[in-house]
């Protein structure tokens, strides 16, 4: 089948470990389903795993299918939206709690090909209002983004929040989720073109990176990482949140604990989100009439494009590769 997948990784030059070719077909273990690939989005993840990093406690076992998210059909027609992450059978309660649990295209083939297996809880039908272009970008980088926005800040309708990096993936779904909810949406961004965009998304004020704001605010959103780690802290109220998920410009940040002390701040990191917040956002999205921000949409024979879009920085929204 086709696929687009990572033979052997490079960490110095990920694009030269993409591969666009052909892939044995997948067999379906017991308890699992095939979806048949419509729709894939990119994520940073892929880049990773490109140049061989994991979180995970066992390496990659390469050759392996890149691609976290999807949207699909499976075998009797049925439209799914696919849930990323894989747990033992058994799990019950939170799944990002779970020591063991694994994404898509780390330990199992990924959705970047014309079919991908998966436990048959993972594949969840479409609602009608909701197409499978726009179903294909919510299980990682909007997923993270709802946990981040409800479970995590605390916040309520009428709070000031601040996303810093206006144009990434989990960026223009905080924006997008943060209005919908009610909250007052500030944005940071290092280009005028990223500003424009979150405005665009429902923004109420956007910042260029590092300056200054007029207040402070209640949340902080981070997927940035090293760049924006002091700016972030640093702009949060007393009894603020600072939500922490990414590590785009680097993960090794100081911080000067006396401020975390005295006005004593919550540093909360996350990751992913369960299968409920998976259903409930499809819900949300739904209900609130919320549009996903797509940055650019591809035939999958074309990946290699996307793919050095993110690499280079010149995403702005989500990108999806059709199939």
């Amino acid at each position: 089948m086709f696929a687009v997948y990572c033979e052997k990784p490079d960490d110095e030059n990920p694009l030269a470990a993409l591969v666009v070719g052909e892939r044995p077909e997948p067999e379906t273990p017991e308890g699992w389903v095939r979806v048949r690939i419509t729709h894939a989005s990119l994520n940073r993840h892929d880049i990773f795993t490109l140049r061989g990093v994991t979180g995970q406690d066992s390496p990659i076992p390469f050759p392996m299918i890149l691609g976290n998210d999807a949207s699909g059909v499976l075998d009797d027609g049925t439209p799914v939206a696919i849930y990323p992450l894989i747990t033992g059978s058994d799990r019950t309660g939170d799944e990002t709690l779970d020591p063991h649990w694994h994404v898509l295209s780390e330990k199992v083939q990924g959705t970047f090909a014309d079919h991908v297996v998966v436990p048959r809880r993972n594949a969840l039908p479409l609602p009608d209002e909701l197409s499978p272009l726009h179903a294909s970008v919510l299980g990682t980088a909007w997923l993270t983004a709802y946990r981040m926005l409800v479970t995590c800040s605390g916040l309520r309708p009428g709070q000031v929040m601040l996303v810093q990096g206006a144009s990434g993936g989990v960026s223009t779904a905080l924006i997008q989720l943060g209005r919908a909810a009610g909250m007052e949406v500030w944005v940071t961004s290092r280009t005028a073109q990223g500003l424009d965009l979150a405005a665009r998304l429902g923004a109420h004020r956007g910042f260029l990176s590092g300056e200054t704001l007029p207040r402070k605010v209640d949340a902080v959103f981070d997927s940035v990482g090293e760049s924006t780690w002091t700016h972030s802290v640093g702009s949060v109220r007393r009894g603020g949140v600072v939500v922490t998920m990414g590590v785009t410009t680097g993960r090794h940040v100081t911080t000067d604990l006396l401020p975390v002390i005295v006005n004593q701040l919550t540093i909360r990191g996350t990751i992913m989100g369960t299968l409920d917040e998976m259903r409930d956002l499809m819900r949300l999205v739904v209900d609130a009439g919320v549009v996903p921000e797509i940055g650019s949409v591809l035939p999958m024979e074309r990946a290699k494009e996307g793919f050095r879009d993110m690499i280079e920085g010149r995403m702005q929204g989500k990108t999806v590769f059709t199939r």
